[in-house]
């Protein structure tokens, strides 16, 4: 399957889950999260297991081998996450850990995986004696690989003695418009709320054409990011609704539809008649075990059933292990210059358009992605419900 193919399937996936997320975790907050850093978590499960457990998580992902998710995960890192800073691109960090207990040692064949495909420094620790040693020493990490954004990935107490593996991973993204606003024009505006009041939030605004088109219910603004030398093209896309209170329909419509995000983003610049984007800063954090079982996806985190049997040689160890938590925080700041965003996820492991002028006010409640538009990989997607809320 090529690149493109597994990553509009990624995507499909990445709608689906982002909408069982603003039912289930933030119904009156803000939302921001990175799918692919789930993707990998999930890969590295795969990839560790085997039998109903391994169909499971390849089903819930739309793909059809451990190889193609490998394959993936491999470009994923070498295509979409290498960082461009150097050339005038988007600042892009990336990273992958994996912490083992030192009583245990991986299996030849996911430790192939680990190394090669996902690149993470290996660590030995003591989960029976050092448990909160080891989550400070994973959130320490988590917080120097995502420039100091994301300090605590590892709730207090989510390690404990029957932790065996954990699993970390995060991303990093800078990047500054192609056009800047001008924050002289910044003004306070009247954003709506879903409960019927309003805040008076700070709106950025332009005169210059604009990348939006407009569809029955809702339009898409696309706001570029400057490219360095290679071929990437990152971009910011806001989907507002075009009813006050029309996010969730809005969501169902874009998590239901395969492909929807190919036929829904505009190519062109059209003049603009009123213009106006909220500034915004919120981070969002969720324990994801919940979500995906919501989903479909049960196996991995039923004790006794998982199939984690591929991850350690011990196999008496292997038959108890099972997926205890997925957390995953995240961050957004959205302003004149551009965008800074992080996210981190941590896996825990233990035994047991028409060319018219278009207004586009987002002034009430709106669905948000950062997007490589060369091979369509989704690295953010987020709703802002308030610009206010942190």
């Amino acid at each position: 399957m090529d690149l493109k193919q597994l990553i509009r399937n990624q995507t499909d996936v990445s709608l689906s889950f982002a909408k069982r997320v603003s039912q289930s975790e933030s119904k009156d907050s803000n939302l921001v999260f990175s799918p692919p850093l789930i993707h990998l978590v999930l890969g590295l499960i795969a990839a560790g297991s085997k039998g109903q457990t391994q169909s499971q998580v390849l089903s819930f992902l739309n793909c059809r081998s451990t190889d193609d998710l490998n394959s993936l995960t491999s470009q994923l890192a070498s295509l979409v996450f290498a960082d461009g800073g150097p050339t005038g691109g988007p600042t892009l960090l990336y990273a992958n850990g994996v912490w083992a207990d030192q009583s245990l040692s991986l299996k030849p064949c996911f430790k192939k995986v680990v190394d090669t495909v996902y690149k993470a420094a290996l660590n030995h620790v003591d989960f029976r004696t050092q448990a909160d040693e080891v989550t400070n020493e994973v959130n320490q990490w988590v917080e120097k690989e995502t420039n100091g954004l994301i300090k605590e990935v590892l709730p207090s107490g989510s390690v404990n003695d029957l932790t065996r593996l954990i699993f970390a991973n995060a991303l990093y993204f800078k990047g500054a418009w192609i056009e800047k606003f001008d924050a002289s024009r910044t003004k306070d505006q009247e954003f709506h709320l879903l409960n019927g009041s309003s805040v008076q939030v700070p709106f950025m605004t332009s005169k210059k054409d604009q990348f939006v088109c407009a569809f029955d219910s809702f339009k898409v603004l696309r706001l570029p990011y400057k490219q360095g030398e290679d071929e990437r093209r990152f971009s910011m896309y806001f989907f507002l609704p075009n009813a006050k209170h029309g996010l969730s329909a809005l969501m169902e419509k874009v998590s239901s539809e395969s492909g929807f995000l190919d036929r829904h983003l505009p190519c062109r610049r059209v003049e603009v008649g009123r213009f106006r984007i909220p500034k915004f800063k919120f981070s969002f954090g969720f324990e994801a075990s919940e979500v995906l079982k919501g989903l479909g996806l049960v196996l991995p985190f039923s004790p006794g059933e998982t199939g984690l049997t591929e991850m350690v040689e011990s196999t008496t160890v292997g038959r108890d292990l099972y997926v205890s938590s997925i957390f995953h925080k995240a961050c957004i700041e959205v302003n004149e210059e551009g965008t800074e965003a992080a996210a981190a996820s941590a896996l825990v492991v233990r035994a047991t358009c028409v060319r018219e002028k278009i207004d586009f006010v987002a002034d009430h409640p709106f669905l948000f992605l950062i997007r490589e538009d060369m091979t369509g990989a989704v690295l953010f997607i987020g709703q802002v419900l308030n610009p206010l809320a942190s």
